[in-house]
């Protein structure tokens, strides 16, 4: 495996990475069937595909929902898939306990969308020399986004970026507003769109949350047409059967034919 920052070199908005996978480990055959896919579609389309899944779910609706194997155990399958499926891995931390082990397996570490101000965590994760994928909060303004490039920044992050993942509107709505992107950007936040959280409906009915999983074509196409340098998609096969976030998820048979539209836009609308 060469190095991300090596892989990521010729990407940008008319080439978009993609960082895509299951909400959280459920088993290896899972894990297998998608990375399996991931892969294929990397070779098939020419872009780095960066595989993700959580060890622990900590921000579940319901106390009672699956979390995930934990740490040592997931760290064990993120492992497996990396060595089985030459791909690089990325996957959440949420306290800073974790991040040191964590950073001996994966490439990237996330900081979870709940947790994008907290200042340790994120100096933990830059501190590792890993790349640093953040989560935009849900209840961020555009503006606030500067504070966390600025904290990256300072810490020394090898490389980073900033995820949209909608904003709350209502009680249970998220909106992404692409006209806030330039001022992203302005803000030097390299972007990311997580089409499939941004279907979120949180809470959803009190024990977990909701989702509008046909939206997700529309805001993966208006993402490449207006330009982001990666895309976030959380998939699976059998979507109704995901153990977190099933709502959201993108059935794992047509995320080829989403990867293939989504890169004819961002060719379209940004290869001169």
């Amino acid at each position: 495996m060469s190095d991300l920052r090596e892989q990521l070199k010729n990407t940008g908005k008319a080439r978009p990475f993609w960082i895509a996978g299951p909400c959280v480990i459920e088993s290896r055959t899972v894990l297998a069937e998608v990375a399996h896919r991931v892969a294929e579609l990397s070779q098939r389309h020419g872009v780095p595909f960066i595989f993700k899944a959580s060890f622990d779910k900590a921000n579940r609706t319901a106390f009672t929902s699956a979390r995930g194997p934990g740490l040592e155990d997931g760290l064990k399958d993120l492992a497996w898939v990396k060595a089985e499926f030459d791909l690089p891995i990325l996957t959440d931390v949420h306290e800073t306990s974790q991040v040191d082990r964590v950073a001996e397996v994966v490439d990237v570490l996330q900081i979870p969308a709940f947790l994008c101000r907290q200042t340790d965590l994120i100096e933990a994760a830059s501190r590792t020399g890993r790349w640093v994928n953040v989560k935009k909060g849900q209840f961020l303004s555009p503006s606030g986004v500067g504070a966390l490039v600025k904290k990256l920044e300072n810490f020394g992050a090898n490389g980073f970026w900033i995820t949209e993942r909608g904003v709350s509107f209502g009680y249970q709505r998220l909106v992404v507003d692409f006209s806030v992107f330039p001022e992203m950007e302005r803000l030097k936040a390299p972007l990311v769109m997580d089409i499939t959280h941004s279907v979120q409906l949180m809470s959803g009915d009190g024990s977990a949350s909701g989702g509008i999983r046909e939206a997700i074509p529309y805001l993966a196409r208006a993402a490449a047409a207006v330009g982001v340098l990666g895309f976030f998609a959380e998939t699976h096969p059998d979507p109704a059967k995901s153990l977190s976030d099933a709502a959201n998820a993108w059935p794992l048979a047509e995320l080829p034919s989403l990867v293939a539209s989504v890169q004819k836009i961002a060719e379209s609308a940004h290869e001169f």
